[in-house]
């Protein structure tokens, strides 16, 4: 597409300036964005109910409030990130100094999902911005209000030859993907995120990949069961399951599968109300395809809590399924939805040895207070992040990195790590001339006794 190429065109120009990488400069835009992000809280809220059913309280914490903490957080320490780091240097190179210098790539093209379409647009945005590049941000056709807000607030904020937001559907990510730009970053599917690691390959593009997978939640026997209920829940049914990081299955142990159920039955109805489907505030599926499929797997166990529907209003009830097979469709694929499969386990190394046989997902749970089985677990199976005796959480810490492995993803941002990610890390060695080293040289007096000396 001839705008997109135009669009990318006058990004490079306006990088190849030189205006984006003062801190001065990265510090006001951020300002700017945050002062933008408030201005237009009122319309972000309502597009998030409009796109989603999202509340008032749900919009906020997930998606506005989030990326104000983050914006502020870069902010306060952008400064020491951005100088040059000195580092050691060897004794064979004696006379001189080494440091890494952090520099921006260029033009960077975000590509943002739907389930969360405000935050995960704007969270490597922020990254991206303190890092000192120009970017293209590509949301979601599938939430249209909420893209709509967004490029308003951008278009209000900052010239599109530095930060811009471009409307469209799969088309649209394909003519960008196709542009010579210097970094991307993909949040979505893992069927998606092999077409967008295709296209950069094309061009040895370096990309980030935030996926998702199929997130194991193991309850062990000596939990606390009504506490780790009520974070599961919680985790599991905020945005109506549509979240990377939710719990997509429970490995409960055998001899306190009975009263977990129980207390998890209670903490949907303490959460959701006795009738979720007619919670105003209860959030909706995105589409109808997604519906479709998601209420095909309620055919895949027995619910033991929710199971209904209303195909109208695109709802599914918090279900929690148990006597489900391994081998059942809703144990294949992350379900990316409001229903939670709880399977019994006896021996936690067989549960560790099932999970590392799938691909690695994206998070992990283990709710236990042995610190033992806490380790055996965080040293054992292979995952992006997660959580001991929480959900979810450790995505709202800027301190930690967040990203995937192996099919989950590849790369991680938040916090020190955004800036890092959208960096190129630039080694930097300085020579004295006062002085100079002969036996470097091939043509020095026992210069190769002295090279051996030194490389032993």
């Amino acid at each position: 597409m001839d705008s997109c190429t135009a669009l990318i065109r006058k990004q490079q120009a306006f990088f190849e300036t030189g205006q984006t990488k003062p801190l001065a400069y990265r510090q006001e835009a951020l300002r700017q964005l945050g002062n933008a992000i408030r201005k237009h809280e009122r319309g972000i809220l309502q597009a998030l109910r409009q796109d989603l059913n999202k509340s008032e309280f749900e919009a906020y914490a997930s998606e506005v409030g989030i990326v104000l903490k983050e914006i502020r957080f870069v902010m306060k320490h952008l400064r020491s990130w951005a100088r040059p780091r000195k580092v050691k240097t060897p004794l064979t190179h004696i006379g001189s100094r080494s440091s890494i210098y952090p520099e921006p790539y260029g033009v960077v093209l975000i590509i943002a999902p739907w389930n969360f379409p405000f935050q995960l647009a704007i969270a490597p945005l922020i990254g991206a911005i303190a890092a000192g590049n120009c970017a293209v941000v590509k949301p979601s056709e599938l939430t249209p209000r909420t893209s709509e807000v967004l490029a308003l607030l951008i278009r209000e904020t900052f010239g599109a030859e530095y930060i811009a937001v471009v409307q469209g559907d799969a088309e649209t990510s394909q003519a960008l993907l196709a542009e010579p730009v210097d970094y991307i970053f993909f949040t979505g599917g893992t069927a998606v995120g092999k077409v967008v690691m295709e296209a950069a390959a094309k061009r040895l593009t370096p990309v980030t990949l935030e996926l998702g997978g199929k997130s194991p939640c193991i309850v062990h026997e000596d939990a606390n069961l009504k506490l780790a209920a009520k974070r599961i829940a919680w985790g599991k049914f905020m945005n109506a399951g549509q979240t990377c990081v939710a719990p997509d299955y429970v490995y409960v142990h055998q001899s306190v599968k009975t009263a977990f159920l129980d207390h998890l039955k209670r903490a949907i109805d303490e959460l959701y109300g006795a009738n979720p489907l007619a919670n105003a505030s209860y959030t909706r599926i995105v589409s109808d395809k997604h519906f479709r499929r998601l209420q095909a797997f309620l055919a895949d166990g027995v619910a033991a809590a929710g199971g209904q529907s209303d195909p109208n209003a695109l709802l599914i009830e918090p279900t929690v399924l148990t006597e489900v097979s391994p081998d059942a469709p809703v144990m294949q694929d992350e379900i990316f939805g409001p229903i939670l499969p709880v399977l019994a386990y006896q021996d936690i190394g067989q549960v560790i040895e099932a999970i590392n046989r799938r691909p690695k997902p994206l998070a992990l749970y283990i709710f236990s207070e042995s610190k033992p089985i806490q380790r055996q677990v965080l040293n054992d199976a292979s995952f992006g992040g997660g959580c001991v005796n929480d959900t979810v959480y450790h995505f709202t810490s800027p301190y930690l990195p967040f990203g995937g492995v192996g099919g989950s993803g590849m790369g991680a941002y938040h916090g020190r790590s955004s800036f890092e990610l959208f960096s190129h890390r630039k080694g930097v060695l300085k020579q004295t001339t006062l002085f100079d080293i002969p036996f470097r040289y091939p043509n020095a007096k026992h210069a190769l006794r002295w090279i051996k000396r030194f490389l032993k």
